[in-house]
């Protein structure tokens, strides 16, 4: 298996964050906090719309 270049966001504060990796043609999601725990993966068009909607405040509370 290739090894992943997991990114944390510039933003994330104490460790409470995700880890995304990005091997072509999916993104890899991870907690940040169990780096040895489960992985999601999304193809890219799910993950662009995901983003998309946070942009957009879909997920606010």
């Amino acid at each position: 298996m290739t090894t992943l270049n997991w990114k944390t966001s510039t933003r994330s504060n104490e460790g409470n964050c995700v880890e995304v990796a990005t091997p072509t043609p999916m993104v890899m999601v991870r907690d940040s906090k169990d780096r040895q725990g489960s992985v999601l993966s999304f193809g890219a068009g799910q993950w662009a719309g995901f983003v998309r909607g946070i942009k957009g405040g879909k997920f606010n509370v």
